[in-house]
């Protein structure tokens, strides 16, 4: 008996992308060889930016590539699978890589705060894609990783909310102030 369709794989993910409101590349990665050179990665993300900058939709077939995307503020996120993929894991990737990464930037996900942790985003796109295979959906599981990986660093903001205040001073002075 011959099998209906290609063998399960968990190397599910081709490509996911950002882009920007222009159709500029911030971030690509590719996990196979449907697109070996840079040109030809280049007129694919033309393209498929050309085709669902200004759609409504969420899915897309395009060049037989199954395409989930969505948009933010003035970015473009785009999870690319083959033709027989399961949209909905699609999807989970690119809502997992989207909640991720509005939890990292502690607001609305947009261009200018992109590019300034973009070191970030290439730790939470490895931690949900692994060379095309699908590693997390849950993007408190990415968060948590990140955050044992590389903990953040102090708060400085109660030192310079004491200085504004002068609470330090006051501090100081009362406990001289008392001994007088």
């Amino acid at each position: 008996m011959e099998p209906a369709g290609p063998e399960p794989s968990l190397y599910t993910v081709k490509a996911l992308l950002i882009l920007d409101s222009l159709g500029q590349r911030l971030l690509a990665k590719y996990y196979d060889g449907t697109f070996p050179t840079a040109k030809e990665q280049a007129a694919f993300e033309r393209s498929i930016f050309s085709k669902t900058h200004r759609a409504g939709g969420e899915i897309a077939c395009l060049e037989g590539l199954t395409v989930v995307y969505r948009s933010s503020v003035d970015l473009f996120f785009y999870v690319v699978g083959g033709c027989q993929e399961n949209e909905l894991m699609l999807s989970a990737v690119l809502a997992c890589l989207l909640d991720a990464l509005s939890h990292l930037l502690r607001k609305e996900v947009e261009k200018r705060w992109l590019l300034d942790n973009m070191e970030g985003t290439f730790l939470v796109v490895d931690e949900i894609v692994d060379r095309g295979v699908i590693l997390e959906s849950d993007p408190q599981q990415v968060i948590q990783r990140l955050s044992l990986r590389a903990p953040e660093p102090a708060a400085y903001g109660f030192v310079l909310f004491d200085y504004l205040t002068g609470s330090s001073e006051r501090r100081d002075r009362g406990d001289a102030g008392g001994r007088e």
